[in-house]
């Protein structure tokens, strides 16, 4: 018999982990701004994010993707972690948590 995944916790973990990667032009984390499109997680324990960026040309295309890998490895369930970028549907404010909307003056 395999071992369940608790899905619900290790997504919670994962979400913690995405709430400490900032955006380094806006002073609200990745989670919160709506970066984060889906996080997927096989039996495997091997963790696919959707995630895309402010601006297809931001400074930090090339890093951020790499900061978020990195944190989610350091999760002791997870054997690999794997970042993909898409600009589909293309980001907007519309897609920032109200507590982001509020920390940056927008409600």
């Amino acid at each position: 018999m395999s071992e369940t995944i608790n899905t619900v916790e290790l997504g919670e973990k994962i979400v913690r982990v995405l709430k400490t990667v900032y955006d380094p032009e806006i002073p609200v984390d990745i989670y919160e701004l709506g970066l984060i499109y889906d996080v997927f997680v096989n039996d495997d324990y091997e963790v696919k994010v959707l995630m895309t960026l402010t601006t297809p040309n931001c400074p930090v295309a090339e890093t951020l993707p790499v900061e978020v890998e990195e944190k989610i490895k350091t999760i002791e369930e997870v054997k690999d972690a794997e970042v993909e970028i898409t600009f589909d549907p293309p980001w907007s404010q519309e897609l920032m948590s109200e507590e982001a909307k509020l920390e940056l003056g927008l409600l």
